[in-house]
């Protein structure tokens, strides 16, 4: 298949993505002002759950239709790669929330999602490092790490609801009223669950046309599923938080990319697991996913330190210090898994 196909093939599927996630956002910012649930928790549950969902489709598609090691890198790129995205777009919002510092603008909700977002990421890379083929634990069906991980990820959950509940009884997370003409709640949700669709049948699209694209270029299933791949499928976190953004709503917006996070590692990560066969997933992996994932870690300590401090004036400079902090640990990630790229091509 001619390589530029494959290209507009890929910006196609993106392209899908992108208009299904503008539509979802409103859907979920209507649903939760319908029914009184929190901006945090419907951020987290409702918002990244779906926008997660190409990680989802994405990582059990590569290992299930491409397979072997290049799958498996595939699978494991997009996830910890979507983490560095994801908290690439706090900065971008933050550049354009220019009200005041956008980490200023959220509850102690959003807060609580990053510090158990920097959790199960910090557990995620652990896993990388400690696995080997020769782990007693290696050859199981699913790895007792990817049960650890996913009974985090529902444990979050839980404290997620318990902490936007103690908020809405504060009066922080008071529901409003929607003024949308002829947004029922039948409607939102009937277009939460088509755009849903939508994207997971691009995320399934976008895996073989990855794999594709890396045996043409001769790239390694880190790169391709670490930048471009992770970029795609985190094109839905971008469309969506820019939407809630423009709705008025900085928490459906971080909560969306800080939940996004917790999905992707307990619960997608999990399910590319159970996917595999012939031994876990951890053991499988390039411990490059180690770096990815310590990257995220520490851009996810930047975004909570910019909650608890809550700077309520915006300096003059354009960008804050936190969002020049996640970019520069975006771009440093991204140079040292395209130094290993290059390194390949040498060889």
């Amino acid at each position: 298949m001619e390589l530029t196909l494959l290209w507009v093939q890929l910006a196609s599927a993106a392209g899908l993505i992108l208009v299904a996630a503008h539509f979802m956002a409103k859907s979920v910012d209507h649903i939760s002002d319908a029914t009184g649930i929190g901006k945090s928790f419907a951020g987290v549950v409702m918002l990244a759950t779906a926008t997660s969902l190409p990680e989802l489709g994405t990582g059990v598609s590569s290992i299930a239709l491409v397979g072997g090691e290049m799958g498996v890198n595939l699978a494991a790129g997009d996830a910890f790669g979507s983490n560095l995205f994801n908290l690439l777009i706090i900065a971008l919002l933050d550049i354009a929330w220019r009200k005041k510092p956008l980490l200023a603008s959220v509850s102690r909700s959003a807060l609580l999602v990053g510090v158990l977002g920097m959790l199960i990421i910090s557990l995620a890379a652990g896993a990388t490092l400690l696995y080997r083929v020769d782990t007693p634990t290696a050859t199981w069906r699913i790895s007792p790490m990817s049960i650890g991980i996913f009974c985090v990820f529902i444990a979050s959950m839980y404290l997620i609801y318990m902490s936007d509940r103690r908020d809405q009884a504060e009066g922080a997370g008071a529901p409003v009223e929607t003024n949308e003409p002829n947004g029922s709640l039948s409607r939102s949700i009937v277009i939460y669950f088509i755009t849903a669709a939508i994207v997971v049948g691009s995320a399934v699209w976008l895996a073989k046309t990855g794999e594709h694209i890396a045996e043409e270029m001769n790239w390694s299933g880190s790169f391709v599923g670490t930048l471009f791949l992770a970029l795609s499928t985190s094109l839905p976190e971008l469309a969506a938080s820019f939407a809630a953004l423009r709705l008025g709503s900085p928490e459906l917006a971080i909560t969306n990319v800080l939940g996004s996070n917790l999905f992707n590692m307990g619960f997608v990560l999990f399910l590319d697991d159970a996917a595999l066969s012939g031994g876990t997933l951890w053991a499988k992996i390039s411990n490059t996913h180690a770096i990815t994932g310590g990257a995220a870690v520490a851009m996810t300590v930047v975004v909570i330190v910019g909650i608890f401090a809550r700077k309520e004036k915006r300096q003059r400079l354009p960008v804050t210090p936190e969002s020049a902090l996640l970019i520069l640990l975006y771009i440093a990630a991204m140079i040292f898994i395209m130094g290993g790229t290059l390194m390949r091509w040498h060889s």
